[in-house]
């Protein structure tokens, strides 16, 4: 069961697909929540159509903090920056915290949940994809080439799994969490580009 706090419908198609069972979901105005599953079709026609999921069909109504709360396997916190705090972190019951947004953790609230034993993926790995994406479309653009949704797809999950690898076999190597992790992978980089190129090139 995920949950997930966000703006923008990419999450509806991913989720589904991968067939998770999506229990609340909110926006700026608030969450709908269903422990049984939503239907994401009618949540968004619901938000096309009134400006906010709340009042969508088969949904009750609960506020932002209470969604972060909710007891589920997955919580993606994929709208602001500073969802987490020292004062609710201790409050989250997810068992995976994935960071879609930028610095929806801070320092204090990161430090809560992993004393917790809360698995988080970190928002330099987990939102890395549409700086990816974005780079793909530079490489088209460059070579006057046209990939289509299925090949850029492929090519976005080969890069993410393998991103993904590298910085769970440090987390288990060094036995750091995942945003240590991800920062060792990428100081490595910058010393081999910086060693490489020179650091005046």
């Amino acid at each position: 069961m995920a949950v997930v706090q966000m703006k923008v419908q990419f999450f509806k198609n991913l989720l589904v697909k991968e067939g998770y069972r999506v229990a609340a979901i909110s926006d700026s105005k608030g969450g709908v929540y269903n422990p049984k599953g939503l239907n994401l079709e009618d949540v968004f026609a619901h938000k096309k159509e009134t400006g906010s999921v709340i009042g969508s069909r088969n949904t009750e109504k609960i506020t932002n903090a209470e969604l972060l709360e909710l007891k589920c396997d997955i919580l993606v916190l994929a709208a602001l920056e500073n969802a987490l705090v020292e004062t609710n972190a201790p409050s989250v019951k997810a068992r995976i915290i994935v960071e879609g947004a930028n610095g929806p953790t801070t320092p204090e609230a990161n430090k809560i949940l992993l004393d917790s034993g809360i698995f988080l993926v970190p928002d330099i790995l987990a939102n890395a994809g549409g700086v990816i994406v974005s780079y793909l479309e530079w490489v088209q653009g460059l070579q006057s080439f046209y990939w289509n949704e299925t090949d850029v797809n492929n090519y976005l999950g080969d890069l993410m799994t393998n991103a993904f690898n590298q910085v769970l076999r440090i987390t288990e190597d060094e036995k750091v969490d995942m945003r240590t992790a991800a920062y060792v992978i990428a100081l490595q980089r910058l010393v081999a580009a910086m060693t490489t190129r020179g650091i005046f090139p």
